[in-house]
């Protein structure tokens, strides 16, 4: 991933990640869009630990007194039916479904529920019912009433954001207006529920970053602080936004979103996978130079019948040909090294992968340059061996 491609998906991630739209969502299309490789769930996961400390700041007085709060009263009695104390278990609580369901999807998380369509599909479908439910709900309840029941139902529809599209500040905002809560206090409680589920994800998505995942650990470093600065801004607009205003503003937009990127995917614009599975857009040419029959190379069963004219009978039996010059394996990634630079092929991006740099690389073939994809210099890699 490119400097650009970072500080352009983390300012995505910073403007999307509180308004009910779907980041995950928007990182999806914004790379299809541009022909870029799928960004991948880890750089999602991790950029959001930038948008998340903008939360910490942001509520750094509210947060402080849960925390302090909710630690005295395991051993004061007194302080148990203090809201805050409260709060600091219904965050816990609240915190289970996603934890649980993420973990059992995750694979799907990182390959079906990435089609663009589904996306598509849960922007309009979501978007709608936010509408509908900022419209005609009974919003007269405030943070002091939560309770158990409640926690656990703002948990339920925040693991509905595991599917990109669905918007983890809107599924949840809806889920709480949904339960009567006013707007306000629905979207604090949803920001605050999502500080232990996006950190822990973050986390635990960390050690997937430089190895097969198309963002490296340059380019998902910037990326979350540019998601972190912006984010900021966008959560201090928005809880300044919805106290005099409804959410149908983002109601529209996404369903015309939605609308859009369906028109799209139909008419051939953009690839349902896009990214992840059409990593043609930036190695097609490379993959095509090196198997012009578009068919993947087989290992380890009977080969096709070949049509190529049988050796000459007088060649000599040791003499080397073309046909036997076969890739070798790196032994550090077991990834096939690309003969004509030395360098070990990623097979989930199909692009070049520079160890030295821990990320992948184009390469040109005629003039033998790779280019470093955090400062877009052109450089002539050292051969592998």
């Amino acid at each position: 991933m490119s400097l650009i491609e970072a500080i352009v998906l983390g300012l995505v991630q910073g403007l999307t990640e509180f308004l009910p739209i779907s980041s995950s969502g928007h990182l999806r299309v914004v790379s299809a869009f541009f022909g870029w490789p799928d960004p991948g769930a880890a750089f999602t996961a991790v950029s959001q630990i930038g948008t998340e400390l903008a939360v910490v700041i942001y509520f750094r007085q509210r947060i402080w007194a849960i925390l302090s709060t909710w630690t005295r009263s395991l051993f004061v009695r007194d302080l148990r039916g203090d809201i805050n104390a409260r709060m600091g278990w219904y965050v816990i609580l609240g915190t289970i479904p996603i934890v649980v369901l993420g973990l059992l999807l995750e694979d799907q998380i990182e390959s079906v529920f990435r089609d663009l369509r589904l996306v598509a599909l849960n922007l309009i479908i979501f978007g709608v019912l936010l509408g509908v439910v900022d419209r005609y709900s009974r919003k007269h309840r405030e943070l002091e009433d939560l309770n158990v029941p409640r926690g656990m139902a703002f948990g339920m529809f925040q693991a509905l954001a595991l599917i990109p599209g669905v918007s983890r500040s809107g599924g949840t905002i809806t889920g709480g207006m949904l339960l009567g809560f006013k707007r306000k206090d629905a979207a604090e409680y949803a920001f605050l529920l999502a500080l232990p589920a996006v950190f822990g994800s973050g986390v635990y998505k960390l050690t997937d970053i430089g190895g097969d995942e198309y963002a490296g650990w340059g380019a998902t470093l910037v990326g979350t602080i540019v998601a972190g600065v912006v984010g900021f801004v966008v959560i201090a607009w928005l809880m300044k936004f919805i106290s005099t205003h409804s959410f149908m503003p983002f109601v529209y937009y996404r369903v015309g979103l939605g609308i859009v990127i369906l028109a799209m995917v139909s008419w051939g614009v953009l690839d349902p996978q896009g990214g992840a599975e059409s990593q043609a857009g930036r190695s097609e040419i490379i993959a095509e130079e090196e198997n012009p029959a578009g068919e993947a190379p087989e290992t380890g069963s009977a080969a096709e019948p070949s049509t190529a004219p049988s050796p000459d009978p007088t060649e000599p039996a040791d003499s080397p040909t073309e046909s036997e010059e076969t890739p070798g394996i790196d032994p550090t990634t077991g990834w096939e090294i690309d003969t004509h630079s030395g360098l070990p092929r990623n097979p989930a991006t199909g692009l070049l992968h520079d160890p030295d740099l821990g990320m992948d690389v184009d390469y040109d073939r005629e003039t033998g340059l790779a280019t470093n994809p955090m400062t877009g210099e052109q450089y002539d890699p050292v051969p592998v061996g």
